[in-house]
């Protein structure tokens, strides 16, 4: 999962409405589809470098981040502040998933012959105050996730409990040597794909547990304790962010230069001490708070924006946007799918039971009309791929039926399953007729006379998922099924709907849609869908999954990840929805590798090495 996609988006009824309406009737609004294939090439970097410039970075709305210190408590919600553009983890992804050689903190790691040791050798690299990065600043970085997941296994997205970092011991060996030693040994695929995640801070700067107190024994657990609840103390005054000292010890190529508390916009001024790749002819990078795509619209079409996405909603604006000096390119995000999340714990309308059979979730997804949804003016003017599984599109770890859908759309399907298990269909209101465990019958828990009622909580931005939940809701009303659509901003539904995070609001919704689930670079859904994954937000339980998840996580085998994944997109933890394109959009005075403008895909920026080919005004 992508800290672009928190760990946890405005009323736009209207604009919901119409779009349902454009669903509906087939309007097309007179544009054309735009066909995506046209948009897969990324320019070579070329032109002459010219020095200065200052690149306005628009940020998806609902997404302005409101904290600053790389290891929020789960209380935070929302994003943190130009994370990986400060603070560097141990080895940083492409967007491939790949570790990127040349922005990694440490050469790849060696594995003893059975996986327990891994030796990670350190490249030299130096905190923007001149002391070098050390493999004790990774020993520390640990401990300090150590204790977050110790107050609450909710303070990281990615932890499970009794796996990674428990059962980790992490030693220093000299400045730039580190030793992980594993009580279990894990698939050093996704090892990797943790110490990715794996944010490196400063030791000798952070250790501390009061302002101008010592400097602590961050070993001791107590200690390292005492350190975590100071630092996240003070990343709560949104006020300091660029003023207080601790946060301009970076490692990245940008520290801090301003933060706006009250929309979330803020600038990145370069280290000159960051040693990676990249000639930092840029004077400044701006990121940019939106409160919706329209408005980014608009700042496109005055220039004004540098860098960002196009919503799917004007991708038919794409050669407008070209004519006006911008590149596009669109392509679906790696490991990315977009779930509908369901909340297996809700009673309310006896939702748990019913939610519970698998028959019933398969009749739902026979109502996501995806093909139709990619091809609507409405939703996603062709911008978009079918996609039906927990990794995403082109995978290296695909499920056995490939491609093709297990469940494709087809009411007819659905009415046929609900009809077989009990229940009698009818538009005014679908009931259990024939209450009972037996195969023919409702389900354990499903009482005569119950009908399929329940809230579906829909994020605002982008505009896309309100129209794809308006459509998923009128299939379903057709054989009586009520769907209730809520329209709510990401960072609202990121604090509430969440059963980890929020449990007390567990019945308040039954199914959510926040857009994209992207997962690690071994896309395990380890901590998404296990039993007591930390970011199991609809708490799916399923003891064959957890078998699964293990065997991918801890096992050998280069199948397991691909029968975990079988599993999980034919059991249905969440309903599947199309995967959109990412619409990469910047200026074409703007120029760097490619796979800095790729990268963007899942949210990873690069500015220090982009250049300008002309003087900006």
């Amino acid at each position: 999962m992508n800290a672009q996609v928190p760990r946890r988006r405005r009323s736009l009824l209207i604009a919901l409405t119409v779009a349902a309406a454009l669903i509906t009737t087939g309007c097309t609004a007179g544009a054309a589809k735009v066909d995506p294939s046209q948009y897969r090439t990324i320019p070579a970097a070329s032109g002459k470098s010219v020095d200065g410039g200052v690149v306005t970075i628009a940020m998806t709305p609902g997404l302005a981040p409101n904290y600053i210190f790389p290891y929020p408590p789960a209380e935070a919600n929302g994003a943190v502040i130009g994370n990986d553009l400060m603070w560097r983890t141990l080895y940083r992804a492409d967007a491939d998933g790949k570790s990127n050689a040349d922005t990694s903190l440490a050469t790849a790691p060696s594995y003893s012959d059975d996986d327990r040791t891994v030796t990670i050798s350190m490249k030299k690299n130096s905190w923007s105050n001149g002391k070098p990065v050390t493999a004790g600043d990774v020993v520390f970085s640990l401990g300090i996730l150590k204790a977050a997941v110790a107050q609450s296994a909710a303070n990281w997205a990615f932890y499970t409990p009794g796996q990674f970092p428990d059962g980790v011991t992490a030693t220093a060996q000299g400045s730039d040597t580190v030793v992980l030693t594993l009580e279990k040994a894990y698939n050093p695929a996704y090892l990797e794909s943790l110490l990715q995640q794996l944010v490196v801070i400063p030791s000798a700067d952070w250790s501390i547990a009061t302002t101008g107190g010592p400097v602590l024994d961050y070993t001791d657990p107590a200690n390292a304790s005492a350190i975590y609840t100071f630092l996240t103390g003070q990343s709560s005054d949104q006020a300091t962010f660029a003023t207080n000292p601790l946060w301009q010890v970076v490692n990245g190529p940008y520290s801090l230069k301003s933060f706006e508390p009250t929309t979330g916009s803020f600038s990145l001024a370069p280290n000159k001490a960051y040693a990676g790749p990249g000639k930092h002819t840029l004077t400044q990078v701006d990121f940019k708070a939106f409160t919706s795509a329209a408005a980014i619209y608009n700042q496109y079409q005055a220039g004004t924006i540098t860098v960002g996405r196009l919503d799917s909603s004007y991708s038919a604006k794409i050669e407008d946007l070209r004519k006006k000096g911008y590149n596009v390119y669109a392509a679906p995000a790696p490991a990315r799918s977009d779930p509908l999340v369901i909340n297996f714990a809700n009673t309310t309308g006896g939702f748990d039971k019913i939610i519970a059979q698998p028959y019933m979730r398969q009749a739902l997804q026979h109502l996501v009309d995806q093909p139709g949804y990619i091809k609507s003016r409405g939703v996603y003017n062709g911008a978009a791929s079918e996609n039906y599984a927990t990794v995403g599109l082109g995978s290296a770890f695909p499920p056995d039926f490939g491609d093709k859908a297990p469940y494709p759309f087809d009411p007819k399907a659905a009415e046929k399953l609900l009809t077989a298990h009990g229940w009698k269909v009818d538009k005014a209101g679908t009931t259990c007729e024939k209450p009972g465990s037996g195969s023919d019958q409702c389900g354990e828990g499903i009482a005569q006379g119950q009908k399929i009622s329940f809230t579906l909580a829909s994020a605002s931005s982008p505009s896309y998922v309100g129209a794809r939940d308006l459509a998923f809701s009128s299939e379903a009303k057709k054989i009586g099924i009520d769907v209730k659509v809520v329209s709510k901003s990401l960072n609202y539904m990121y604090e509430n709907y969440t059963n980890p995070g929020a449990p007390a609001n567990t019945n308040e919704w039954a199914m959510q849609d926040t857009g994209p689930l992207v997962m690690t670079s071994y896309p395990t859904a380890n901590g998404a869908f296990n039993t007591d994954g930390s970011f199991n937000l609809g708490s799916y339980s399923d003891t064959a999954a957890d078998k699964a998840i293990e065997a991918s996580v801890f096992g050998s085998d280069p199948k397991a990840l691909s029968a975990e994944t079988t599993l999980l997109s034919k059991d249905l933890p969440v309903l599947f929805l199309p995967t959109p394109d990412n619409l990469i959009v910047w200026k074409s005075a703007l120029s760097g590798p490619p796979d800095t403008f790729e990268g963007l895909l899942k949210f990873i920026y690069s500015p220090e090495q982009w250049y300008f080919t002309e003087k900006q005004k």
